[in-house]
């Protein structure tokens, strides 16, 4: 497995192998401090990036290397030239690239094109290093994912795919609430129940918040607009997720012992309220710090050549623009 595109690159084995990679940087910052030593690793961002940019350039100088960040602005991809032609001559420098973009599309092209290990920072239809970092602190709180549920409230977009894919992996029952026509994309459901199908997993779709949160070990959300959206579209999805904003009610259907997770950045009052996030079940800073070790563990296994993959071809998803 040369690259992480999505959750559904990796197999049982791999997910599980990353979690205890990462728990061993977690107890051991520099352990493989020389994994990059003198080598480098390109990071990419056309959209905004806080615990994404800095725990991927703090990894990879926890491994021993340097991290070169640009942006829209900064190569010439913004003059025309081709996404194979940049892929191309970015490998002959760097040892790994890491892209924050738009279209799924163009990441799988990079991809394809690099000779080095391309790793999808997040994207209008996956999220997958997020995913891991969730799995991390799901399974620090509650050990077991098989005796596990998580509740995933709002947009079924990037951050509910790969979150989706990870339960299938795994073995845990995931249960996905949003509004009618934000349901998640039907062939990440229908890849992921076909795992579920050895893994034990269950994938559970409904339009019912309270349905999904009922018995509930975790309780995820994420927010319902983005940069760019206008007055009007704004106005529309609030009166479209209301009814999926996370509540200090909405909670009392959970576990007595059930946690509060959100990727961040947050928007108190909106998708969720600051009685919940800012209260004694949110985990979400932990969430955060995990990304720092999921990192760590990504880059180290896919220079080192440490994953075996799935084995097979997944289309990108095409999704609404957000």
């Amino acid at each position: 497995m040369k690259d992480l595109l999505r959750t559904a690159n990796l197999n049982t084995r791999d997910i599980e192998m990353l979690l205890d990679l990462s728990t061993a940087f977690r107890e051991k910052p520099l352990l493989h401090n020389d994994s990059l030593q003198g080598r480098s690793v390109v990071q990419f961002y056309a959209k905004h990036s806080t615990r994404t940019r800095i725990s991927f350039e703090t990894a990879v100088a926890r491994l021993g290397g340097i991290t070169i960040t640009t942006g829209p602005n900064d190569l010439q991809l913004g003059r025309g030239e081709t996404i194979e032609d940049t892929a191309r001559t970015i490998s002959q420098f760097a040892s790994a690239f890491i892209i924050r973009t738009f279209e799924d599309a163009d990441v799988q092209r990079f991809a394809q094109a690099a000779s080095i290990p391309v790793i999808n920072a997040l994207t209008n239809g996956h999220h997958p290093c997020q995913s891991l970092a969730d799995m991390l602190t799901i399974r620090d709180r509650f050990g077991s994912f098989s005796t596990c549920r998580l509740a995933y409230v709002g947009d079924g977009y990037n951050v509910a795919h790969s979150l989706i894919e990870a339960s299938a992996l795994l073995g845990m029952e995931i249960a996905v609430a949003t509004p009618p026509r934000y349901e998640p994309d039907a062939s990440v459901v229908a890849w992921s129940r076909a795992q579920a199908e050895r893994t034990g997993a269950r994938i559970i779709l409904t339009n019912d918040p309270v349905e999904a949160v009922t018995d509930a070990h975790a309780v995820y959300t994420d927010v319902w607009f983005s940069m760019g959206d206008s007055e009007l579209e704004r106005a529309s999805r609030v009166a479209t997720f209301l009814p999926y904003r996370v509540t200090t009610d909405l909670m009392a259907h959970a576990r007595p012992n059930a946690i509060f997770m959100h990727c961040l950045p947050a928007h108190r009052g909106e998708e969720v309220t600051a009685e919940v996030i800012d209260g004694p079940r949110s985990i979400v800073f932990e969430q955060a710090a995990n990304r720092l070790y999921t990192a760590q563990a990504v880059i180290h296994a896919l220079v080192r050549g440490l994953l075996r993959g799935s084995g097979e071809s997944v289309a990108p998803v095409e999704v609404r623009m957000r």
